[in-house]
């Protein structure tokens, strides 16, 4: 008997819990040294949590539809979406706002979207970028195929996929992965791992001792960071954006963290975690870990930290204005964009629709034969 191939998974971690770097700072990378590089990082962390705190007192009062809370993930969505260049795409499932806000996407359109309209998906700036998707990793294959174009035109883009720990045991992930992987297509695949597919602990989903193993069986690369540490997050995500964009293959990262909300605003995970182990995460929480670094840089203080909070409820605040004065889409908007020429059966009942729709959105719509 011999031994054809051996396997190894590599954790990877700059600062732990409280803040303090775990090796001298030689150690760190060169970005993490320089706190002008680290403040931006927390501001955009900073935003996301005040953002999404809005975004569920807005559900909460009837003003915004379900919403998914990135809370307690923030640094993996901007520590992957800051190593990313302009003419990269993004590919986010459903609670990747904090990655979108770096990318360039407005509060207001990721609210509009939110709010049941899809001209939120209508980005101002990162026209490259796919929508939120809402079905479970399908954004893989999408990716995948993007990127496999760009190695084609031979463009220097990568593609950057997001999805969720339940997710890596759908087909579509496994199948995404695997055709990049022949392809040796610029394709970077982020796992979430926060613990919970909905009500499912991850525990029951795979038999796995590492989400991030699953690269092996794609004969890829497969590496696990600490999700909560946004400096190694940009790390390891610079790494395997730079090692697409050189024409090496793909990457599959794991970023180990934990959903401290529920799983969305029509979720209530207190009955299925334990409060108590909840708490206990936001020990390791991302803002806290970088604002304590930074901290003992002398980077940040408490007059910046309640200058930022201002500056976040104004932008925010900004944003939901924004929102609430779109004026909402027409009837007819449902039969828009479906097909170049709609079917007679549909024709039909998008007339009978606008029958019905207020004046304004029958004349919007051309009337009753549009």
């Amino acid at each position: 008997m011999s031994t054809v191939a051996r396997f190894q998974i590599d954790h990877v971690r700059f600062l732990d819990p409280q803040g303090e770097a775990l090796g001298p700072p030689a150690s760190l990378p060169d970005f993490a040294r320089d706190p002008a590089q680290l403040v931006p990082l927390y501001r955009a962390m900073y935003l996301t949590r005040t953002f999404d705190a809005k975004a569920i007192a807005l559900q909460r009062t009837g003003k915004l539809g379900t919403f998914a809370s990135a809370l307690g993930q923030e640094a993996i969505g901007v520590g992957v979406a800051s190593a990313m260049r302009p003419e990269d795409a993004l590919f986010p499932s459903y609670r990747e706002h904090g990655a979108q806000f770096v990318r360039g996407l407005r509060m207001d359109e990721c609210l509009l979207y939110w709010g049941g309209d899809e001209r939120g998906s209508d980005f101002s700036v990162p026209r490259q970028d796919f929508p939120i998707c809402v079905p479970i990793a399908t954004q893989v294959c999408h990716a995948a195929g993007a990127a496999y174009a760009f190695r084609l035109r031979r463009e220097p883009r990568v593609a950057v996929s997001f999805l969720g720990d339940g997710a890596s045991s759908k087909g579509d992930f496994y199948e995404g992965m695997n055709f990049a992987a022949v392809w040796k297509a610029p394709l970077v695949i982020v796992v979430t791992n926060n613990q919970w597919a909905i009500s499912v602990p991850r525990s029951a989903q795979t038999a796995s001792a590492t989400l991030a193993q699953k690269a092996i069986a794609a004969g890829i690369e497969g590496v696990q960071v600490d999700g909560n540490d946004v400096v190694a997050v940009h790390h390891v995500a610079r790494q395997a954006i730079d090692k697409a964009r050189a024409g090496d293959g793909p990457t599959l990262i794991e970023a180990l963290s934990y959903r401290l909300g529920d799983h969305t605003t029509a979720d209530d995970a207190s009955r299925y975690r334990d409060p108590a182990v909840v708490q206990e995460q936001w020990s390791f929480e991302p803002l806290t870990r970088l604002r304590n670094h930074l901290v003992r840089l002398g980077a940040w203080g408490p007059d910046k930290e309640e200058a930022l909070a201002r500056e976040c409820a104004e932008k925010v605040n900004a944003a939901v204005e924004a929102y609430l004065g779109v004026p909402p889409p027409g009837v007819g908007a449902m039969f828009d964009h479906l097909y170049a020429e709609l079917p007679r059966a549909l024709a039909t009942q998008r007339e009978t629709a606008l029958r019905f729709a207020p004046t304004a959105d029958r004349e919007h719509h051309g009337g009753d034969h549009g």
